[in-house]
């Protein structure tokens, strides 16, 4: 995904997709895709089960290269999804796919009311996280509903050090220092799904197991390598801790879990409900 703009700007001025994770950088598009093996298939049963279906007009906002998107047309059937991202370039054509190049963080840029509005690895990068979800509420019709997802950092000062732990430390504080990356703040997302006006919230959390060549392993070893320069910034590790903790992942040595991924998600209360009020 590339959600960034002018809005989701570092303190610093930078911001993903420019500072890091170009998508005009060799292979940004295949990193992407391993992510989503990692976590598409939870994704699209938690939508599923949330009623994603036929008859649905959908918002994928920061789209990437569009696995959900697709997925929730070819799969839950939905009738059209809408996907919205900075930089549109992995985004093919398909019936009932609409794309939209645009900064979600300015106002108004998306237009219409959707029965589904989703966002899954986005607002973690951008700051202002009450006032995009708010507006992220808006775009929810009566009786739609808002999901989002979001990693969480499952290290700890408790946790044992490893190549791994050493290495995601310094990714974690590397990206906020660079792009404003985040991801303190997650947990809180029911409540602020609340503050929005939604019920019926819940949350849950996924953590992909890291074995030797899994795609979340891929994944880690592949945004380390892009982030590198950012990780070495923050003085806590060199390029020989990096190396290791790549070898580390590709090991039976490893031992570690992995930033889980937790989903949201709260409704919109229908019009006859909101008259009631």
């Amino acid at each position: 995904m590339t959600p960034g703009g002018r809005r989701g700007a570092a303190p610093g001025g930078g911001r993903y997709g420019e500072a890091v994770f170009r998508p005009g950088q060799a292979g940004e598009g295949e990193r992407i895709d391993v992510g989503a093996l990692a976590y598409d298939d939870l994704t699209l049963a938690r939508l599923r089960a949330l009623g994603a279906g036929p008859g649905w007009r959908c918002l994928d906002v920061g789209a990437g290269t569009g696995t959900v998107s697709r997925r929730l047309l070819e799969e839950a059937g939905v009738d059209s999804v809408l996907a919205v991202d900075r930089d549109v370039r992995f985004l093919g054509e398909r019936p009932g796919l609409e794309v939209l190049e645009a900064d979600v963080t300015a106002p108004g840029v998306v237009r219409g009311r959707f029965r589904l509005v989703h966002a899954r690895f986005v607002l973690m990068h951008l700051p202002e996280h009450e006032r995009l979800i708010s507006a992220l509420a808006e775009l929810v019709e009566p009786g739609g509903v808002l999901v989002l997802g979001d990693a969480v950092d499952l290290t700890s000062d408790r946790t044992p050090d490893t190549p791994y732990t050493t290495v995601m430390r310094a990714m974690w504080q590397g990206l906020r220092a660079t792009i404003g990356t985040d991801v303190s703040w997650v947990p809180s997302y029911p409540h602020l799904l609340r503050a929005a006006g939604l019920g019926s919230v819940a949350a849950e959390i996924h953590v992909p197991p890291l074995l030797p060549g899994s795609p979340i392993s891929r994944f880690w070893a592949d945004t380390w390598e892009r982030s590198r320069a950012a990780m070495l910034a923050t003085g806590l590790v060199d390029d020989a801790a990096v190396d290791a903790a790549v070898r580390y992942l590709a090991s039976d040595e490893c031992a570690a879990l992995s930033a889980g991924m937790l989903t949201a998600w709260g409704w919109k209360p229908a019009e006859a409900e909101s008259a009631g009020h």
